[in-house]
């Protein structure tokens, strides 16, 4: 680090958590943000200004003008633009020795392997269940850590997924997927349809962005569990999620530790 990043990143680096090494590993690090909108929007912008070295932002969407409530990484000048393009803008602007990748198709198949593998992080920024599902399996193909976030009405949650911890479940074990022939509702998830107060998506954007920041930099430890919030009483619940030995995406994996 030169003089000039020393002093940008100068508040995390006296952390006795972080300190220069642990500063030197987010500048060398890559996470791949997938989704650029209520949630992507406070990650992109903190990874960034973090100082994470690299950042991957995929969202296929182009930003509308019911998106501003909430997607504070675009402006009204944005309208009609693609979020990623619009979400890496914003966050080059904030830290300009950002390398930010913004990927404006769908990732899905093997685009999707591809992009995980060459991460070293991932945080689902998605809205849809068949999102969430294909990510996590590809997340532990490729054995990367997985912070997911969600938020809907005056509701959140978070929990990380981590494939190289032998305790770590995964989105399945949390949410097992429909039976084959049965679909997958999204509509239950989906803002569009339902509603979602400004702040939470902020607020849960915000602690998936802290929760990278520490898996990147080896501060603390990775959260564990599920954290949900009810934005209307203020309350934050904590919930022991097990590994569930006959879980479809990882249950393999129980049988090899």
């Amino acid at each position: 680090m030169n003089d000039q990043a020393l002093l940008r990143y100068s508040r995390q680096i006296m952390l006795d958590p972080i300190e220069i090494e642990g500063q030197e590993r987010l500048l060398a690090s890559h996470a791949l943000v997938i989704g650029a909108g209520g949630l992507g929007s406070p990650v992109a912008l903190y990874l960034a200004a973090a100082g994470v070295g690299r950042l991957t932002l995929a969202d296929d969407d182009a930003v509308e003008l019911s998106n501003l409530q909430r997607q504070v990484a675009h402006g009204q000048a944005d309208i009609g633009r693609l979020k990623a393009e619009s979400a890496r803008d914003a966050a080059l602007a904030l830290n300009p020795d950002c390398r930010i990748t913004a990927v404006t198709e769908r990732l899905d198949g093997e685009a999707l392997a591809l992009a995980v593998q060459a991460a070293d992080l991932v945080l689902d920024c998605t809205d849809r269940f068949a999102s969430r599902y294909a990510i996590n399996a590809a997340c532990q193909a490729e054995g990367r850590p997985l912070v997911s976030g969600a938020a809907i009405r005056f509701g959140g949650q978070l929990a990380v997924f981590d494939p190289r911890d032998p305790e770590s479940p995964c989105y399945a074990c949390l949410y097992p997927p429909s039976k084959p022939g049965e679909p997958v509702d999204d509509e239950e998830l989906r803002c569009a349809e339902n509603g979602v107060v400004a702040p939470l998506v902020g607020l849960i954007g915000s602690f998936q962005a802290l929760e990278a920041v520490k898996l990147l930099s080896g501060a603390g430890s990775a959260h564990q569990g599920l954290s949900t919030f009810d934005g209307l009483t203020g309350e934050w619940r904590r919930f022991r999620v097990p590994r569930d030995p006959a879980c479809p995406v990882c249950g393999q994996r129980c049988g090899q530790d």
